[in-house]
């Protein structure tokens, strides 16, 4: 099935980001706005409390679900953005190296930031998601 995002990458900027500088898609596209994948179990409660990776890892988890669930998937996303609750960069880069493994060769644009405080008890990621799907 053909993909509806198409990755653009920028030979007049650094190639040191471990993604595409934008991403288009046609008119025709459906476009799917994700709210905030956070990283909740099934019950409500925040998953591996006060470790940043693995809340990413739930995180994307429940993304993948959630695309599942609008008719798409991980390749169909169009830009990210990695929200995390720390003022160290190793934190973010940490929830950063999830995120980037998990999409793969799809590198869509993304931001990574990070935040005071995020909505849940003990909350430390979530992720952002738009994604864009052709239907037959």
């Amino acid at each position: 099935m053909p993909r509806a995002v198409t990755l653009i990458r920028s030979a007049s900027l650094s190639d040191v980001a471990e993604y595409a500088y934008a991403a288009t898609a046609p008119a025709e596209a459906r476009l799917i706005f994700l709210a905030g994948a956070c990283p909740l179990n099934a019950d409500g409660s925040t998953a591996a409390v006060g470790d940043v990776a693995g809340q990413a890892a739930k995180a994307v988890e429940n993304l993948r679900t959630a695309l599942a669930d609008a008719g798409a998937d991980l390749e169909d996303v169009i830009s990210t953005r990695v929200l995390v609750a720390s003022d160290r960069q190793p934190d973010l880069v940490a929830a950063w190296e999830v995120v980037r493994d998990a999409f793969g060769d799809h590198d869509v644009p993304s931001t990574l930031m990070g935040v005071t405080v995020l909505g849940y008890d003990h909350q430390l990621v979530e992720i952002e998601a738009v994604a864009a799907v052709l239907d037959s």
